[in-house]
């Protein structure tokens, strides 16, 4: 990728101060708490730029700035590698380092997606976005339009499975491997449960 711009650094920089703010906010007060006004004022910025930046509260804990970067990943992995594999390997890459950087941060989001129903309504919102994207670089991987359904219903159904898998996380109060249980659910779109054995 190109190196940012000036101007690109400067919003990069206030982005992160609103994340930041708000992360602490719902950290130390709950996300009820965490009004636009309050991001504003911890973050030095005011209402306004907190709106123009985010247009929608709950986008500040969601909207994924890596989504460029994940299909870039996706269409960097092998040509003739499994696409449910592909995803795996560039999803799983993203949560490791989400852990390793942001581990507070990724706990929170996580709780926050769990309990309460608006950040979990806009989610579903967020990575219908995320899929449609990963969606095509999909398409051009197995040959398809953007548009085929088997390719929607693949992309829909593994973005999903991870998104299940973090909200079991967090219900379970993050005891489990994250990683380890993104895996499990990828493991499970190939087969689903297996069924008790017959005596």
């Amino acid at each position: 990728m190109a190196p940012m711009s000036l101007r690109e650094r400067k919003k990069a920089k206030t982005r992160a101060a609103i994340r930041k703010a708000a992360y602490r906010l719902a950290a130390e007060q709950g996300w009820d708490a965490a009004t636009t006004e309050r991001i504003a004022e911890a973050a030095e910025v005011s209402p306004s730029t907190v709106v123009r930046y985010f247009p929608v509260r709950e986008d500040i804990l969601l909207t994924a700035e890596n989504d460029e970067e994940l299909e870039a990943r996706l269409r960097a992995r092998p040509a003739g590698e499994d696409p449910l594999a592909s995803l795996r390997a560039v999803v799983l890459e993203a949560v490791r380092t989400a852990l390793d950087e942001e581990p507070e941060e990724t706990r929170l989001r996580a709780r926050l997606m769990a309990e309460i129903p608006a950040v979990r309504a806009r989610l579903t919102e967020t990575t219908a976005v995320t899929g449609r994207r990963l969606a095509g670089a999909i398409a051009d991987r197995t040959g398809r339009d953007a548009d085929d359904l088997e390719v929607r219903v693949f992309t829909a159904a593994a973005l999903g499975a991870l998104r299940e898998a973090t909200v079991y996380w967090a219900e379970h109060d993050g005891a489990d491997d994250l990683v380890a249980l993104l895996d499990r659910a990828v493991d499970a779109l190939r087969g689903g449960p297996a069924l008790p054995a017959r005596p």
